[in-house]
């Protein structure tokens, strides 16, 4: 059997699921299909065109946990989509083991805004080039999805989405953030095997937590809540 390649080409491992560790409440239970379920499998395609059009003009709004009161920071993540031989990648990145917060974690490219900033896009290009070393000039930057609160680290999150002309080449981890880059297939993300969901109590509400497990890999959390808007509206999922 052949393995998918996503990890700058290197054929990764067998099975579902990666490293992570995920703490889960014991009062969990499985959620429901994707939003896309619906669709065929000519119509479960990510279309940049579409993509670029939806996102033109739209009203961001703020999802995840309530805002805490003193929000320490906010923060800017780039979701950098590309043509691969009739496919659509994405790159994401594998957090470095040895962080304090989020370790092993998948997520964009991205973090915290700087004082030097110029504003939050700023923010999310310079995190890129130094994560994964990438001019994000080369990317066609076409919207934002909907910003995102992460108690945990008193985070906003501002989603931007780009467009590069091909798949990346010569990209370079940090090892100081990144443990490895991740070039991520949209088929396998949209496809049944790779979805779960779980629905999680949490502060006595029922909270949908979105998975996708990959081969070697986990991206659940923030990132996969935000793949998970970004793939609905890339499929016009969301006007079925």
């Amino acid at each position: 059997m052949n393995y998918p390649k996503n990890w700058l080409g290197a054929t990764i491992a067998a099975e579902r699921g990666g490293p992570q560790f995920i703490t889960r409440p014991e009062q969990w239970r499985p959620g429901g299909p994707p939003p896309w379920s619906g669709l065929d499998s000519a119509q479960r395609q990510v279309d940049l065109d579409q993509l670029r059009t939806a996102l033109q003009g739209r009203p961001q709004s703020t999802w995840g946990d309530s805002p805490p009161t003193g929000l320490e920071h906010r923060s800017a993540v780039l979701a950098l989509l590309y043509p691969d031989d009739g496919d659509i990648g994405v790159v994401l990145i594998r957090r470095a083991q040895h962080l304090r917060s989020h370790s092993w974690e998948v997520a964009f490219p991205g973090g915290r805004q700087e004082p030097g900033d110029a504003d939050l896009l700023d923010t999310a290009k310079r995190e890129t080039s130094e994560e994964i070393g990438l001019d994000p000039n080369c990317a066609e930057i076409i919207g934002q999805i909907d910003r995102y609160v992460t108690v945990g680290s008193r985070s906003m999150v501002h989603p931007f989405v780009g467009i590069l002309p091909d798949r990346p080449t010569g990209l370079i981890p940090d090892p100081a953030e990144v443990e490895r880059i991740l070039m991520v297939s949209t088929a396998e993300l949209l496809s049944d095997e790779a979805w779960r969901e779980e629905i999680w109590p949490i502060n006595g509400n029922d909270r949908a937590i979105t998975f996708f497990e990959l081969y070697g890999d986990t991206v659940w959390g923030a990132t996969a809540a935000m793949l998970r808007q970004l793939l609905t509206i890339a499929t016009s999922a969301d006007l079925q």
